[in-house]
């Protein structure tokens, strides 16, 4: 039979805009056709258990050696579908039941595992047709859509819901695996750290330091290359499976438009004409779909817009997305270990010295110095202590500022030849403890004071003598205070603040706007809580907010003025106003009696006195989160040899257990009819010395 013209071929193919015997489109992805099994005869096992098993092998696993096998817990259909209802709650802001996930979804975590764990292909990331696994609040369009539309739509496409299924997964496998390798001195994107620990740690251990480094490595983690990346992996973990899915992840091609665009500072008339287009949108009103998440409440996006900027920048690899701050972690891992031997290889003890005479990380130090130490000098030990949050490096050095200057050319030079990049000059600064050192939005300075010291000389006279010393003081940055508050547009100016109307809560009432305010000022309160300035700081955050409110209310209720919101409302704003004066309309204890109306709650912190003071408790060097003391104990248990020498030290000390006391007792009553010959003869005595006393007492009773 002759072969068919290429007029009759090309009108029996589709419109696919594309020369027929030319191009070709794409095959899609290769789908096992074979039977699927049974998804409910696969989900046996508790997640929450198999993740604990996975903690406590990590932790118990020798440190060295790498995690050998995870591809057992990536083939357990438990915690795909954990991982599932995980990244449901991020989509739609709930989390689903188990019971809940229907067959079809199962059968699509069934084929999305097989095609992550098979290494050839490579797992599709950032695919936007052919999709296994779709996200629930996607729904079928039917609505015909131009070629080109849809050619703009596939290349503009956001990341598929299949690709934050699996990395929540290998967040959930890798995780448990790095913790126990991660220096105690890094503090972000980690479980049981964040900024209050890194403050803490400073106010514990950066007493005595003069000089101080601050690495700004931001740029140097966003440049870190595939290969550099997988090669810190590769040291703790050896499964080939997990590291071919990561592999794909780092080395597939992102689609421009799923990338959300940089930020960039717009000029005058853009920025104008965005602040309309948002007031705008803000004074629509927005009915929300069946399955679309609620927005966050307005107290909370306040409290993000105060973030600091060490914890703004996010990094980001790839197809990685929420396992991105875990693998920067993994690579300035490599940085942490070597600052711990540089720390040691600094620490020269003075004996001349009243601090610092032995190794500081023992804890074997004066626990009185951490707050009040002297003065630096020739004499004095030279000792070295940093932490890292996130990308930014903090180095205490006490020493000349010769080391300093060493130690920043260290640092840039490690960079340069782990992670083939050197940052900047101006992103790695030194700066002396006098001019103030801006870390999390606080300020590490100290101040010198002059404590009386008395004592008893020779002779028992009692010497007051004038003594010198430093105090650490870490205190919240009230300019940076300002600067969050003009950006989220509640006050105006600098140096002299005046506050703003809250717009954005105009249409809330009165006992909503208040609620909203204080969980704000209480969120507040409890993120300055280690600061020595904290009731200054929550002090002027209570007044900014009271007079926004105050001045939302005049331009409400037509009150003209904060001056007689106060004086109708109080100071605290907690009594209702009212925009009629009509003697007809009811009043507000009636409403509240009925329940029509809700309880108004003043604003808190009206009063300095109400604002609690700064907290603080002491934080140990060698502090580390409740869960980690929960594995380690867990793991000492169950660890036979920690029995036998537990067992070994009672005999030693002739400490008997429970268990032995009663079958001691049970056996000599059996045999003497008494308990224990030693024992037994002790508590003959007592009672026949208890016996003797009675007998003696009612003989006297009787001869009286």
């Amino acid at each position: 039979m002759p072969p068919p013209p290429r007029a009759a071929l090309r009108r029996l193919l589709p419109t696919t805009g594309l020369h027929p015997l030319r191009r070709r489109a794409p095959p899609p992805p290769q789908v096992d056709e074979s039977p699927l099994p049974d998804p409910y005869a696969l989900l046996v096992h508790d997640p929450i258990d198999l993740l604990s098993s996975l903690w406590r092998r990590a932790f118990a696993h020798p440190l060295p050696a790498p995690f050998p096998n995870l591809s057992g817990y990536a083939s357990r259909l438990d915690l795909w579908l954990l991982s599932y209802q995980r990244a449901c709650a991020h989509a739609t802001g709930s989390f689903p039941p188990r019971q809940a996930v229907p067959l079809p979804t199962l059968h699509s975590l069934l084929r999305l595992r097989a095609a992550a764990l098979r290494r050839h292909p490579a797992f599709p990331w950032g695919a936007s047709t052919h999709l296994l696994l779709r996200s629930p609040v996607d729904t079928p369009s039917t609505v015909p859509v131009a070629r080109h539309k849809l050619a703009d739509r596939l290349a503009n496409a956001p990341p598929p819901f299949q690709d934050h299924v699996v990395q929540e997964l290998l967040l959930l496998l890798l995780e448990p695996v790095f913790e126990p390798r991660f220096s105690p001195k890094s503090h972000a994107f980690r479980p049981g750290r964040g900024p209050h620990t890194a403050i803490r740690s400073v106010r514990s251990g950066f007493a005595a330091y003069l000089w101080f480094i601050t690495a700004d490595l931001t740029t140097v983690v966003d440049a870190l290359s595939s290969d550099t990346i997988l090669s810190c992996v590769e040291k703790s973990v050896s499964d080939r499976k997990v590291l071919s899915l990561l592999k794909s992840a780092l080395n597939a091609p992102v689609r421009p438009g799923s990338v959300p665009p940089r930020e960039q500072d717009p000029d005058g008339l853009t920025k104008k004409r965005l602040k309309r287009k948002a007031l705008r949108k803000s004074r629509k009103k927005k009915v929300l779909n069946e399955d679309e998440p609620k927005p966050e409440p307005y107290w909370l996006r306040l409290f993000f817009g105060f973030a600091p900027e060490q914890a703004c920048h996010v990094p980001d690899f790839g197809h990685c997305g929420i396992l991105s701050p875990l693998l920067a972690n993994v690579c300035l891992n490599e940085l942490d270990w070597w600052m711990e031997e540089r720390i040691d290889e600094y620490f020269r003890p003075s004996r001349h010295d009243s601090i610092w005479k032995e190794a500081g990380d023992q804890g074997c130090h004066n626990p009185s110095w951490p707050e009040f130490v002297p003065s630096s000098g020739k004499e004095k030990t030279r000792k070295m202590d940093f932490l890292r949050f996130g990308s930014h490096v903090l180095i205490g050095v006490r020493g000349p500022r010769q080391d300093a200057v060493e130690i920043r050319s260290q640092l840039m030079e490690f960079c340069e030849r782990t992670f083939g990049l050197r940052p900047e000059n101006s992103a790695v600064e030194i700066e002396h403890i006098t001019r103030g050192i801006e870390f999390l939005d606080h300020v590490i300075t100290r101040r010198v004071i002059y404590p009386t010291l008395r004592y008893t000389a020779s002779g028992g006279n009692i010497v007051s003598e004038k003594g010198i010393g430093t105090l650490l003081s870490v205190t919240a940055s009230l300019q940076r205070c300002i600067r969050h508050f003009r950006k989220l547009e509640l006050v105006k100016g600098d140096r002299d603040p005046e506050p703003l109307p809250c717009s954005p809560m105009l249409y809330s009432g009165q006992a909503h706007t208040n609620s909203q305010m204080n969980k704000f000022l209480e969120t507040m309160a409890d993120w300055y809580k280690y600061a020595d300035n904290r009731k200054k700081i929550v002090g002027f955050c209570a007044y900014v907010i009271r007079s926004s409110l105050a001045k939302l209310y005049a331009a409400r209720y037509r009150l003209k003025s904060r001056t007689k919101v106060y004086k109708i409302a109080s100071r605290d704003l907690s009594r209702p106003l009212r925009e009629s004066t009509n003697n007809d309309a009811p009043e507000y204890s009636d409403l509240l009696r009925m329940g029509v109306v809700d309880i108004i709650e003043g604003v808190q912190f009206a009063r300095m006195s109400s604002i609690p003071s700064c907290d603080y408790t002491t934080f140990p060097r060698n502090w580390v989160p409740h869960h980690e003391l929960v594995l380690h104990e867990y793991i000492k248990l169950q660890d036979p040899k920690f029995f036998c020498e537990l067992h070994k030290t009672i005999k030693r000390q002739e400490i008997s257990s429970p268990q032995d006391d009663v079958s001691r007792m049970v056996w000599h009553y059996k045999v003497y009819g008494v308990y224990d010959n030693n024992r037994s003869s002790k508590k003959l005595n007592e009672w026949r010395s208890n016996e003797e006393a009675v007998s003696g007492d009612t003989q006297l009773l009787l001869d009286e």
